[in-house]
């Protein structure tokens, strides 16, 4: 089979590419930066120069391709500034992949969402892929997009494709380059038992489960169906305990209270228009206390069942960072060390 894979230089595209190759399909990669290929040096596919918005791109990119898989994405979830850049990645771009996949005639698509585009439960009740998004769209803007480009993809599911919607947790593992879920190693090893932590939860799988998935529903994913993505539901106690036993530090001594959330929130909202940067936006630390717990049962039954531990991934995500010269040991690392 001859795949399509938009955003294989990331950090879950170069793991399904990588999967892709082995399992003996043929791999043709939408690249928008030659220096981004580096990192994919040996491994052999096609490559076409464009990005989501560059249509002669997109209709070379999928001319006679069995299938696409549509990774590509602004993941910046964790702070929301510039919306307007998430739309038109996230959101205009799925639509500009479908619609040139639609005119290549390809047969099956896989779209990567995220588990963010479903809804919160409420306790600590799993959601699974019936539950509709909850939040207001101004409270998690990251999702709200994911949300829209899942409503694109049914139009051109209602019109005859034949498309899948995999919804994958917060994703940990080796080679997390740009640091989007592998920011909770980098300032865990910075910050130690100083990180604070509230009482909320999160789901989380390792990336090459993530990315096993993907592979499995080329061939044995039910067109239109969405497939959560997720091995473990850990509330953040337990969750930053893994961490700190995978960078070998203590793990966090204080915990913020719930109501203490929307006070710090709205700190981080005046520290931001005064044009200071902090690591989380305000939404991100007012959906701390909540338990964003999902069933990655069906796709386990129906795609591929995780393999691969919460604490091994942490650790072989800490050790590959280690040894890519991430883990900065500076003063106060090691004052903190040293306490």
């Amino acid at each position: 089979m001859k795949v399509l894979v938009t955003g294989g230089t990331g950090f879950l595209g170069s793991h399904v590419l990588r999967q892709l190759l082995a399992a003996g399909h043929q791999a043709r990669l939408l690249y928008r930066s030659a220096a981004k290929l580096e990192a994919l040096a040996g491994l052999k596919f096609e490559a076409v120069l464009g990005d989501l918005h560059d249509s002669a791109a997109l209709n070379r990119a999928c001319a006679g391709c069995d299938a696409v898989m549509h990774i590509a994405a602004k993941a910046d979830y964790w702070k929301d500034d510039d919306r307007a850049a998430l739309w038109r990645i996230n959101v205009e771009g799925a639509r500009n992949l479908f619609a040139a996949a639609a005119a290549a005639g390809v047969g099956r698509v896989i779209f990567t969402s995220s588990a963010s585009a479903i809804g919160i439960r409420p306790g600590k009740a799993p959601a699974d892929e019936s539950d509709a998004f909850s939040l207001p769209p101004e409270r998690f803007w990251y999702a709200w997009t994911k949300v829209k480009a899942e409503e694109i993809a049914a139009e051109f599911a209602a019109d005859g494709m034949d498309i899948i919607t995999l919804n994958p947790t917060v994703i940990t593992g080796p080679g997390d380059m740009n640091a989007i879920s592998g920011s909770f190693i980098l300032a865990a090893a910075r910050y130690q038992w100083l990180m604070p932590m509230s009482r909320g939860g999160l789901a989380v799988i390792d990336v090459r489960d993530a990315a096993a998935a993907h592979i499995s529903a080329l061939t044995r994913g039910r067109s239109g169906e969405r497939y959560i993505l997720n091995a473990a539901n850990l509330p953040y106690a337990q969750w930053y305990r893994l961490i700190a036993d995978a960078c070998g530090i203590r793990p966090p001594l204080l915990t913020s209270p719930d109501w203490l959330l929307e006070p710090t929130a709205r700190l981080i909202e005046l520290l931001r228009a005064l044009g200071l940067k902090t690591p989380l936006d305000a939404n991100q630390t007012r959906l701390g206390g909540q338990h964003l717990y999902f069933d990655g049962g069906k796709a386990a039954r129906e795609l591929h069942s995780p393999r691969i531990d919460i604490a091994t991934s942490l650790r072989q995500t800490y050790d590959w960072y280690q040894e890519n010269g991430y883990i900065k040991r500076d003063a106060l690392t090691r004052l903190l060390s040293l306490l």
